[in-house]
């Protein structure tokens, strides 16, 4: 993650447990832990600058304010599960401008909103078991959710990305969803994605060794 303000990276050292930060300006011979002891998949800030983590090993999404080491749980931190207050492998994450957090439920197959202060969370996209249909998702990842609330997930093993409106039963299929390939409109385990200010969506497709931009609108 590129914090604009430091112009430096926020960097996910997973096998070595840590969160580190690397200033982009030249000569920067060495990084600084911000935080210890921590299994990091995803990485999100607020506008408030906020750091968001979530800990794929303890199944929690933690909020770190600046110069915090030991953050407050904000979603998950109840043991590994798939009940409302449960995470069971937390991977990539978003945080709106209410400060809501969005988890990509990875081994839940789901993705949920956690709001502010709140006990348990939402389902916005998936949990009705692991599979291709249309109400269903398999092994989710990077989600993105724009300004109408709609929420769009790297549907991983599906070789797809999917769209899920505010309060829809079903989502629809944006881009991909004809099996696993390196052609144009395939996807090999995509896996983050993002849009830019123009609305291109930009996808990495992991097995395919690439990047792929696409224009959606």
């Amino acid at each position: 993650m590129i914090d604009k303000e430091t112009d430096s990276l926020i960097i996910c050292d997973r096998e070595n447990r840590r969160v580190v930060r690397w200033s982009r300006r030249s000569g920067t011979a060495h990084g600084e832990v911000l935080i210890h002891h921590v299994k990091c998949w995803g990485l999100a800030m607020d506008d408030q600058r906020y750091l968001y983590i979530s800990d794929y090993e303890k199944d929690e999404v933690r909020r770190y304010e600046k110069g915090d080491r030991n953050g407050i749980v904000v979603a998950g931190g109840n043991g590994i599960g798939s009940g409302l207050n449960q995470l069971n492998g937390p991977t990539y994450l978003f945080v709106d401008k209410q400060q809501s957090v969005y988890v990509s439920d990875r081994s839940n197959d789901r993705v949920m909103k956690w709001e502010k202060g709140a006990t348990e969370g939402i389902v916005v996209a998936g949990h009705q078991g692991q599979g291709s249909g249309l109400t269903q998702l398999s092994y989710p990842n990077g989600i993105f959710v724009n300004a109408w609330g709609t929420v769009c997930v790297a549907d991983t093993w599906n070789n797809r990305v999917m769209g899920w409106s505010q309060a829809a039963t079903q989502g629809t299929i944006i881009v991909g969803g004809h099996g696993a390939g390196a052609k144009a409109n395939q996807f090999h385990g995509p896996m983050g994605l993002s849009f830019d200010r123009h609305g291109n969506l930009y996808v990495v497709d992991r097995g395919n060794y690439r990047v792929q931009q696409l224009s959606i609108l």
